[in-house]
């Protein structure tokens, strides 16, 4: 299977950068606890691919709505500016 993902580099508020990661994906049950174990996962799995990911999230639909899952400050951020362009894919 094939996820979609970003991983992109942004401007900290507090200076410096910030290396993120959105995953397309969501766990099959759809719980919290699953959802983070999915998220570690996928994580682990792209920082084994040379990418530097500092905070990740998941983003999904729920009945027709995008949620974001994961990294509270990637969250917020990514509920104010939108779902970026997938730029990777992950063979899992």
């Amino acid at each position: 299977m094939q996820i979609n993902f970003a991983h992109l580099r942004q401007p900290a508020v507090t200076g410096g950068w910030v290396n993120f990661a959105v995953f397309d994906a969501r766990s099959r049950s759809g719980t919290p606890s699953a959802n983070s174990v999915l998220l570690e996962q996928l994580t682990t799995r792209a920082r084994g691919n040379q990418l530097r990911i500092d905070q990740s999230a998941l983003v999904f639909s729920v009945n027709g709505r995008i949620r974001f899952f994961g990294s509270k400050h990637l969250v917020e951020f990514l509920s104010r500016n939108g779902l970026p362009r997938w730029t990777h894919t992950l063979t899992v």
